[in-house]
Formats: structure tokens, sequence, C-alpha cells
């Protein structure tokens, strides 16, 4: 196949929504698609999604996904710019319930829990600790924070910390504040080259706990937020697929017909497609049932996360052999999202993530 750029209007991605449903996301996909490269107009393209964007589990999860999936589609930076900004407001609503639940009221953010752009940073590192120290009335983060992607275009970020012989805990900062600084992240990835992720350091820098020790994970939001970012990847999966048939109808149309292989590979990515698309609409109505609101959400989590990492990996392996090396070499666009998407899955921890459910499984927790 030649390596001449494909450019399609933007198109949502469908895993259970009706027409109407998904043509009200135009606008936003349209607006991703003029904004790709351009991370200030990704963050405020977040910070309006943010208005339209339903919460896990309220009733319109599916919807959630698509939106997430149906940008990760159009460019998959744009789609991991939006996760992380969406999942913030679902874990700061979360915490709010909670401390409404317990008799608290409303949590005070001290100013960091509306407006600007947000992101959240749970990852560890060997020799990187953040720990958080109760003092005069408040908490103080000091220590460093690794993989914290895009933190010095943000304004807040949902992070964890360590707080002594209670484990880790959430809570929000004003990215901001005195006491924060930014290492260099030296970061020299082809993939996702716009968004950098690096160090940040706290010094002293005053931050508001959400939920407690241990809630953050704990809560069934830690699995649906995981279940979302599979979904970008699945919109990731469903662009390459869609460029793949444009190339093989583009050649058709010029008098090259693709062969068995070509035709049995396109028809395996539809049915993989098929399937997975089939399977977050089963995932999502259950959450949304309430199915999907205890211990039993995580397990569910690694197999939605499982089976569309491998997924992706398959369809780009598949894709790639049938293109050859043309569109990597020629087509920017093509290029770019196979590199973006290869670091987004990386997210997936592969054969360790199927240990935790081999483990779980053993156990008998397992619907076979």
């Amino acid at each position: 196949m030649n390596g001449t750029p494909i450019v399609h209007p933007p198109r949502a991605v469908r895993i259970a929504s009706a027409d109407r449903d998904l043509a009200a996301l135009r606008p936003l996909l349209d607006a991703a698609q003029s904004a790709v490269g351009d991370i200030p107009a990704l963050l405020e393209l977040a910070r309006a999604a943010e208005e339209a964007a339903p919460k896990p589990g309220n009733g319109r999860t599916a919807f959630l996904w698509e939106l997430l999936a149906s940008v990760t589609a159009v460019d998959v930076a744009a789609g991991r710019v939006l996760e992380p900004h969406l999942d913030a407001a679902a874990i700061l609503a979360q915490a709010a319930g909670l401390a409404a639940e317990e008799g608290r009221g409303r949590p005070d953010f001290d100013g960091t829990g509306s407006g600007g752009a947000w992101g959240v940073f749970a990852a560890e590192a060997p020799g990187l600790r953040l720990e958080a120290k109760h003092a005069e009335g408040h908490f103080l983060l000091n220590g460093s924070k690794p993989w914290c992607s895009l933190a010095a275009q943000l304004d807040h970020a949902v992070l964890t910390a360590h707080v002594e012989g209670s484990g880790r805990a959430a809570f929000a900062v004003d990215l901001h504040a005195a006491g924060v600084s930014f290492a260099d992240p030296e970061w020299t990835s082809r993939g996702l080259r716009e968004i950098p992720s690096g160090t940040v350091h706290f010094d002293g820098v005053p931050a508001v706990p959400l939920g407690g020790p241990g809630w953050y994970y704990r809560r069934p939001g830690f699995a649906w937020g995981g279940m979302a970012v599979a979904a970008c990847w699945l919109g990731g999966a469903v662009a390459v697929a869609r460029g793949f048939a444009a190339s093989l109808q583009k050649a058709a149309d010029g008098g090259r017909e693709p062969d068995q292989i070509a035709l049995a590979h396109l028809g395996e990515i539809d049915r993989t497609l098929a399937h997975l698309t089939a399977y977050l609409a089963q995932t999502a109505a259950r959450i949304d049932a309430g199915e999907l609101s205890d211990g039993g959400a995580w397990r569910e989590a690694l197999r939605v996360r499982g089976n569309v990492a491998a997924a992706v990996e398959r369809i780009q392996t598949l894709v790639s052999q049938n293109l050859g090396p043309g569109p990597l070499a020629f087509d920017e666009g093509y290029g770019k999202r196979m590199a973006d998407l290869q670091l987004y899955i990386r997210q997936h921890h592969a054969m360790r993530d199927d240990a935790q459910l081999g483990a779980l499984t053993l156990k008998g927790d397992h619907p076979w």
C-alpha cells in the first residue's frame, strides 16, 4: 500500500448508544480534530467536555466510554489529555458523595474543586516517595511523585501519597502552590510526544484529603476509571482499523483488489471490535445497574483491560503487516497514531495484571 495520507471527518465510536446520542458528540470531535498537537487547546477541550460527560455509574457509563473512545479515535494524545481530567472530576464527585453520606458535607477543596485543568497522579517508582503529614489541622505534602503527565501545564491534580501508619491516601492539590516544582522529564518518546510525563517535587505543599486512607483504591470508581482508560485504547484501535479499511478500499478503487490475507485480517479485526464493543456495552450496563460496585469491580476491570490491550496489539500487528513500511515512513497521522497507541497501552501491565486475575480466579472468583 502507498503512504498517501487519508483524511476522514471525525466519527463517533459506538458501544451502545443510539445515532442521535452519538451525533451530539460531533462538535466535540470536530474541536478535537482542530486541536491535534495543541495542548492548551486540548486542555480547554477537556474542560468543555466535562460539562457534557456523564459520571461513571450514573446511568450513562456507555456514553462516557463512547465519548472517550471517540476523541481517542480522532487523536490518541487528545484522549490521553481528556481521560485524566474526567477521571479527576469523577473522583472529586465520589469523595463529595462519601462526605455527604457520612454527614460531613461537601469537602472544602480550598479552591481546587472547580475550574482549571486536572490530572491524576497515582504511580509509584523506586527511589521516589511522596508523603502527606497532618500538621495544624491540614495536610502537607513532601517528596516526589513520578509519571505526572503534563503536570507543568495543569492547574490541579488528584494524587496519592503515603500517610504514616495508614498506607496511601488520595489528595487534591493546587499545582500552582508554593513549594511545587517540576523536574525536566527529558521526554524522548516517539509516542505521545506532546504529553511528557515527569517527576513533580513537593515541599510543604497544602493538600486536601479525599476519602481517607485506602479509599482511593477501595472505591469501585478506581476500577471504573481503569475501564475508561481501556475505552480510550479501544478508540485508538478503531482508528487504526478504519484507516486500514479505507486503505484497502482506496486500493480497490484504483484497480488493486485486496488479497485473501488482507480480507481475512480485516475480517478478524471486524469480529474483534464487534466482540469488544458488545463486552463494554454489557459491562457499562452492569456498572449502571449497581452490579459492579463492590470487590468484583476490579476483577472485571482486569478482564476488560486485558482483553482490550490484547486486541489493540493484535490489530496493530495485523494492520502493520498488511500496509508495510510505507505509511510508517510517509504518513504522519498513521505513524503518530501507531506510536501513541503503543505507548498508551503500556499502562496495562500485561502478564502481571493477568497474574492478579489468576489469583482471584484461584479463589473461586469467576463466573464459570
